[in-house]
């Protein structure tokens, strides 16, 4: 149970970024066309959108996270109720180490990611460098 959560964090993880850079590119673009008319209104579109990309990646991670829960809970309940309150401290212990696989593949993805996206920005530092100095 602790792989599934593992491998559904690790899939929730790279929707998230991929949501996350898809709305920062769009961003971007809005933000420089509202840079036209001045500061305020720039900062306002990157605020709104930097609002919406946290809600909606936070949103998808606990309705995951919460999915996940109860599934596990249904499945270790069998139907009956009362097993679950004569070992409801060791049902909830099997039950959040199960769960503690999904935080932990939504950081591997992430720090992943993070390596992977350094490889990216240095080369494009060095792209950018030559271009300033030509």
């Amino acid at each position: 149970m602790t792989a599934v959560a593992f491998a559904v964090g690790a899939v929730i993880s790279i929707v998230s970024g991929a949501c996350g850079m898809v709305i920062a590119t769009q961003t971007n673009f809005r933000t420089t066309f509202s840079a036209k008319e001045g500061l305020a209104p720039a900062f306002r579109v990157a605020f709104r959108a930097g609002c919406a990309m946290g809600f909606a990646l936070v949103s998808l991670g606990l309705l995951v996270l919460t999915i996940l829960i109860v599934l596990y809970k249904s499945i270790n309940d069998d139907g009956d109720f009362k097993s679950l309150y004569l070992n409801e401290k060791e049902g909830y212990k099997k039950l959040f180490e199960a769960i503690a696989g999904y935080g932990l593949g939504g950081s591997f993805v992430a720090l992943f990611g993070r390596v992977g996206g350094g490889i990216y920005t240095k080369a494009a530092d060095v792209g950018a460098d030559l271009v300033g100095k030509v």
